[in-house]
């Protein structure tokens, strides 16, 4: 008979290897809800950071084509959301923050279309962040309507996402030889960030047995994402582990942020 510990292991691992037939950023149906809303509008927090992690693996000449597939899936789903979110927007607050997440896109976009070279990446770096800014007002706002502590674990749960991007994007931008210590503080801030919502997440009382699940496969990938944050590989292979590590905890904090979305009413 096997321990209960060793039947968990079992069930990770089979879950973890069945991650590559998960569709990631599944549709959320039809009719927008506020919880919809906030997973959406968080969402946009973590293309903003997707996009530059994209822009920087093609500046390094890593991993190209699925750089390319990276960057243009990600443009065309933030696009896409921004059309969706606009179809709720209950008060001047939340139509103004759209606004603003509107003008910063709009910005950001264009200097995405530039040619991939370290002078080029500072600037998406800049235009980045002033768009991560926006989003993550945006989504403030629409957990501040739903008003539920539900509505905070989507926001929270969310912003998981952005930050395995922005630590992946951190991380490759420093291999790209622009170094700073704002970088290197950028990069610890969202590694102090992540470790304390996913152990807010974990002993949150509204986790369901679904979302514990979630979450195990969760604190998972991030000892694997850990791990290749240290880099102690070449240069070549640490690129390579963080680009797709970041991927896969990505994925993981997707499906989490859809259970949460689930329990916000309205």
């Amino acid at each position: 008979m096997l321990s209960e510990g060793m039947r968990r292991r079992s069930f990770i691992l089979g879950a973890l290897s069945s991650l590559v037939a998960r569709p990631l950023f599944a549709a959320e149906g039809s009719a927008m809800s506020l919880g919809a809303a906030i997973n959406k509008a968080g969402r946009q927090r973590m293309l903003s950071q997707r996009m530059a992690k994209a822009f920087t693996m093609l500046v390094l000449g890593a991993m190209p084509q699925k750089a390319e597939v990276l960057l243009e899936q990600s443009r065309r789903l933030f696009e896409s959301q921004l059309v969706e979110l606009a179809s709720i927007a209950p008060g001047e607050a939340i139509k103004g923050g759209l606004l603003d997440l509107e003008r910063a896109w709009a910005a950001y976009r264009d200097v995405l279309g530039r040619p991939r070279t370290p002078e080029n990446l500072r600037l998406v770096l800049a235009e980045s962040d002033r768009t991560l800014r926006a989003a993550h007002q945006l989504t403030g706002l629409y957990e501040k309507q739903a008003g539920s502590t539900a509505g905070h674990l989507v926001n929270i749960s969310g912003r998981q996402r952005m930050l395995s991007q922005r630590m992946a994007k951190c991380f490759l931008v420093e291999q790209s030889g622009i170094v700073s210590e704002a970088l290197r503080g950028e990069l610890d801030a969202a590694r102090r960030d992540f470790v304390a919502a996913l152990k807010e997440l974990n002993q949150a009382p509204e986790n369901t047995p679904e979302i514990r699940i979630e979450l195990e496969l969760a604190n998972t990938q991030w000892l694997f994402f850990e791990q290749a944050l240290n880099g102690r590989e070449t240069r070549e292979l640490a690129v390579r582990n963080v680009a797709t590590t970041s991927e896969r905890i990505l994925e993981v904090m997707d499906g989490l942020t859809g259970r949460y979305e689930k329990l916000v009413r309205g």
